[in-house]
């Protein structure tokens, strides 16, 4: 099999680069940001900790509820480019005005914004896989994807960590290194995203039959789109193979997205040490790139639910070990073992998804898919942070992701028999 990619498909990687740096900045920076505004409002560790989950979970919620509506509208012949632009815009202006707010309310509130803007914009970019690549190519493609973008927003990280960690040093303020860190990261999520604003064509749609005329006004497009959308949901309902692995994907990318959103916070809040935690997930970034090419290799040798399995599996133990985190060198560990596991499954989820669904109404599937994956977010940091107040131990509360995991693999098994017979056909 060739593996030699593309014009368009790099163009389609490059946007998991740009938007990449804004996950590795809310998985590490920020949180540290958000602590030195936390604290100096008076606010305790495990609080901290706690309001960081729940903004989160506003953000992941909002999204899963205008996601598929969003995504049945973008099946619309030349509506997902739009779309994808404007909910991309919103991530990137939002991350931009991060540097603005002195009150943790406020910055709080921007970050949710930008996160509804990034997430968002993520519902279009999954479905653009079936337009820019071919079924053959879907898992190295996507593989392809979450690697690139994990090496590539290393960049904008490593000179952002220069102006926060030697700030003082520099001759700057803390608060002005943020600023910089900020836009740099906007900036540079933008920049690479051009390239496929200005070639993407979107092949797959909805029949004008069944779909939406150009005359139609903005309220008969949405409530066309609602229409498809429960048509879809009972479709999904039906072909138990889709249904079982949302259920599958609900669970176990919980702890996946728990993890991605809240290690720098569990981290901060046992008290380790901040530029050890920043220079651990660093490394996280680093081992990511090599494991992801290697998954989307051995994509081509063994079934993708075999590898998705081992995946989960992996999480499992990785879940429990964290428990009992409370040393430094306990991080790194931790960091090097999610960072072997975290883009491939991630990435294998997606191209499986886009495996089993029709091409022509991705938006509405992976807007289904995204409901899933935020629902789960959602609910796993909602529960680290309820467990950590209760229990007053900010380690209780990952123990509730090792039974997600489990759950998760489950369902998968059931959701991966009733794919083998379409997988002996191709």
């Amino acid at each position: 099999m060739n593996i030699k990619l593309t014009r368009l498909e790099k163009y389609w990687i490059l946007y998991d680069v740009g938007n990449s740096a804004f996950v590795l900045l809310v998985a590490t920076i920020l949180p540290i940001y958000f602590n030195h505004l936390a604290s100096s409002a008076g606010i305790s560790e495990v609080d901290y900790l706690a309001y960081w989950g729940y903004a989160t979970s506003v953000a992941t919620v909002a999204v899963a509820l205008i996601g598929p509506v969003l995504g049945s509208i973008a099946d619309t012949q030349n509506y997902k480019k739009p779309l994808f632009t404007a909910c991309m815009m919103v991530g990137v202006i939002g991350c931009a005005a991060l540097s603005i707010p002195t009150s943790w309310i406020v910055f709080l509130a921007i970050f949710v914004i930008a996160k509804i803007g990034f997430n968002a914009s993520l519902i279009f970019y999954d479905s653009m896989l079936t337009d820019v690549t071919t079924d053959d190519r879907l898992d190295t493609v996507s593989s392809a994807g979450y690697a690139w973008g994990y090496i590539g927003s290393c960049v904008p990280f490593v000179v952002s960590l220069v102006f926060v960690l030697l700030y003082d040093t520099i001759g700057i303020s803390f608060q002005m290194a943020m600023t910089i860190a900020f836009f740099l990261n906007a900036a540079w999520w933008l920049l690479v995203t051009l390239p496929l604003l200005k070639n993407y064509k979107q092949t797959h749609f909805i029949d004008s039959k069944t779909g939406v005329t150009e005359k139609s006004s903005a309220r008969s497009l949405v409530k066309d789109s609602f229409s498809r959308l429960g048509h879809t949901f009972v479709e999904i309902y039906h072909q138990k193979n889709i249904f079982y692995y949302l259920l599958a994907f609900f669970f176990f990318i919980d702890g996946v997205y728990t993890v991605i959103d809240m290690a720098t916070a569990y981290g901060s809040a046992l008290g380790l040490d901040t530029t050890g935690l920043l220079l651990a997930l660093l490394v996280t970034q680093i081992v990511a790139f090599p494991f992801a090419l290697l998954f989307g290799r051995l994509s081509r040798q063994f079934c993708t639910d075999q590898l998705i399995r081992f995946c989960i599996g992996a999480y499992t133990l990785i879940a429990l070990f964290a428990i009992q985190l409370d040393k430094q060198w306990e991080f790194w560990l931790l960091a090097v073992c999610v960072g072997m596991f975290q883009d491939a499954i991630q990435a294998l989820s997606r191209s499986y998804f886009a495996k089993i669904i029709p091409a022509e109404k991705s938006g509405e599937y992976f807007g289904i898919y995204d409901i899933c994956g935020k629902g789960a977010s959602f609910m796993g940091t909602f529960l680290v942070g309820v467990v950590a107040q209760i229990t007053g131990a900010a380690n209780a509360g990952v123990s509730i992701l090792a039974v997600m995991f489990v759950i998760g693999f489950l369902l998968f098994g059931k959701a991966a028999k009733l794919n083998e017979p379409a997988r002996r056909e191709s």
